[in-house]
């Protein structure tokens, strides 16, 4: 369940118009947070991965100009019309979406900081029509019908976002969970395990998982990058059948007693024997 804080920051963008943008530690549930909103709505779900040598641009359309040259030269008849070689991005499959439903898609532009400083530029003149973009080789203008879709767009901080850019977004910045949360991001995610036939670990051991992690975290502050809840939850499925056997709850929850598979929580040429240093 997400944090009443996020909900509402949500809600108001959705009201407003304008596009959600999530910080946070990586791994905190930022890109999870879209994808569940399509899934518990039912709504159509557009991620887009951005790469730090992608271009705006590529969200909204490609056009083949090379491919149309050659069907013209071999007089197919598809080079009659341009729109046969024009390919919508994640936004622009978006924007045609919002024209044929009453519900809003919903969009993903996953960690925007890898591109470069003008990637957030080039897609201010997009949000500031409402999703409004003209495609020239066909001579189209393509603009969102009733509804408008729902933006989310993550960033890890590793670079400043321009202000201008900012402007236009709400924010809201992801915490870690705390232990009530943590146990409802292991409930969401053991729903459907049985299922699949996924081994479900027990309360007990949920518990003890949780009170170790943040435990870890407490005592690691900033000394190195503390786990994540992805790597946690990766740590959890270890711990319920690796060995198939769930590991000792009373054993895990003994802090006297060594940390099992540390290698899925640390990730800086840290063994437990270093992590005992850090500690003391």
């Amino acid at each position: 369940m997400p944090a009443p804080e996020l909900v509402e920051a949500l809600n108001l963008a959705v009201y407003l118009g304008r596009p959600l943008l999530l910080e946070g530690e990586p791994g905190c549930g930022k890109t999870r947070f879209s994808r569940a909103i399509a899934y518990e709505f039912g709504l159509p779900y557009f991620p887009w991965f951005i790469k730090s040598t992608g271009k705006a641009q590529e969200g909204l359309y490609s056009y083949d100009a090379i491919r149309r040259l050659h069907d013209v030269q071999i007089k197919s008849p598809q080079a009659e019309d341009a729109k046969n070689y024009r390919e919508f991005g994640k936004l622009g499959q978006a924007f045609n979406e919002a024209n044929n439903i009453k519900s809003p898609p919903v969009v993903l532009i996953d960690e925007i900081d890898k591109a470069d400083i003008d990637f957030p530029n080039d897609l201010l003149s997009v949000l500031d029509k409402e999703g409004e973009f003209p495609i020239l080789e066909t001579g189209e203008t393509i603009r969102p019908g009733v509804v408008q879709p729902i933006v989310i767009i993550t960033s890890n901080q590793e670079k400043p976002l321009p202000d201008a850019f900012l402007r236009r977004c709400l924010y809201h910045y992801i915490e870690f969970p705390d232990s009530g949360q943590l146990e409802h991001i292991v409930s969401a995610h053991y729903a459907l395990a049985k299922e699949t036939s996924q081994p479900v670990p027990s309360k007990p051991l949920i518990e003890a998982a949780i009170q170790r992690l943040l435990t870890i975290r407490q005592e690691l502050q900033d000394k190195i990058k503390a786990p994540s809840t992805s790597e946690f939850l990766d740590w959890l499925q270890a711990l319920v059948n690796f060995e198939r056997s769930e590991y000792p709850a009373n054993k895990l929850a003994d802090d006297r007693q060594p940390l099992p598979y540390p290698q899925i929580l640390f990730k800086q040429k840290l063994s437990y024997r270093d992590y005992g240093r850090v500690r003391s």
